[in-house]
């Protein structure tokens, strides 16, 4: 995507082209890889418990070699089956499916995932995880029973490497499965004080990531001989709001209930005459994840385009699928 146009057709691209790619058909195979923009809801990847979804087997590659003292760190890329809230029948079996990426310089050898707390469903101590090289994405199952009496239940997991070391998620230690049992109704995380705390969500923002992501995009464009983005205090609002929708309703997209990119782009630049928004990239994770994601795409452009402005915004909420949300808006 050209950087240098008019703002009136930005508008009518990210219109057309934008927020097309945001529709889910239903059909699995439909179904995008992630992306930092654009990734449906998990809520259409649920499999039934007759599913046969089973653990990668994969065998190490002997070419990758991890560097000495390299660093583990992933992250959970979507729920593959059973989204969190689901509904299961009491006393179900089901498979619950993970997708993570290795987001660090080691390979996945002998790495385990292990159950650390949470409702008695039937989980093993401990499952192997797959071998995964660096960049890569891997799936990893486990069968697990709901318990006979209705309710809202919870396990929660963690990834040790061949140490014994925890292995970070994101920002978080842990990752999880939610589900429910009979007619119970899930109450997500509300907007509050920070941090709020609604059930076992709760909600956080973090001055340090924005900080941080704020300086490794003006390090890139600096390497490429680009010039230093400025912060815009009303543009960091702007992205700070799509931050938290995100966050609060449990999606991805430049679309959701706030309305669309275009929408919403179009509503600043009538509130904020002569100081318009021109592109907006999203992410998940910690601000190195999100530059890594953004690196292996098109939204790169975005990190090295033709921009004097930025504004970031970031929101945590423990009971969405990807913790950490990540909106940067960039303006003139």
């Amino acid at each position: 995507m050209k950087m240098k146009i008019f703002f009136a057709i930005l508008i009518s691209i990210f219109l057309a082209s934008c927020i097309s790619t945001t529709i889910d058909s239903g059909n699995p195979a439909s179904q995008q890889n992630f992306v930092t923009a654009t990734l449906a809801s998990t809520a259409t990847r649920w499999v039934p418990a007759t599913s046969t979804v089973l653990p990668e087997t994969r065998t190490p590659n002997p070419t990758i070699i991890a560097p000495i003292n390299c660093t583990s760190s992933a992250i959970l890329l979507r729920d593959v089956t059973i989204p969190d809230n689901a509904q299961v029948k009491a006393g179900e079996k089901f498979i619950k499916t993970w997708e993570f990426l290795n987001t660090g310089d080691c390979q996945w050898i002998n790495y385990t995932l292990k159950f650390t707390t949470g409702d008695e469903i039937g989980a093993p101590l401990s499952a192997p995880m797959p071998t995964a090289a660096p960049k890569e994405k891997v799936q990893v199952s486990m069968e697990l029973t709901a318990p006979a009496a209705d309710g809202i239940y919870a396990g929660y997991f963690a990834l040790y490497n061949s140490d014994g070391g925890v292995v970070p998620i994101g920002t978080e230690k842990t990752f999880w499965v939610k589900f429910v049992v009979g007619d119970y109704a899930f109450v997500p995380a509300t907007p509050g004080a920070n941090p709020a705390q609604s059930g076992n969500c709760i909600y956080s923002q973090n001055a340090g990531y924005v900080s941080e992501i704020i300086s490794l995009i003006n390090v890139e464009r600096a390497n490429a001989g680009l010039n230093t983005l400025t912060v815009n205090t009303e543009i960091a609002v702007f992205a700070q709001s799509h931050a938290e929708d995100m966050a609060f309703n449990n999606f991805l997209s430049h679309n959701g209930p706030d309305g669309s990119f275009g929408e919403r782009m179009a509503h600043y630049a009538m509130t904020h005459p002569g100081n318009g928004i021109f592109g907006e990239i999203l992410a998940i994770g910690t601000p190195q994840n999100a530059l890594d994601q953004w690196r292996q795409d098109e939204h790169w452009d975005y990190v090295l385009g033709n921009y004097t402005q930025i504004g970031v915004g970031y929101a945590y909420n423990s009971c969405s699928d990807f913790g950490g949300y990540f909106t940067v808006d960039f303006g003139y």
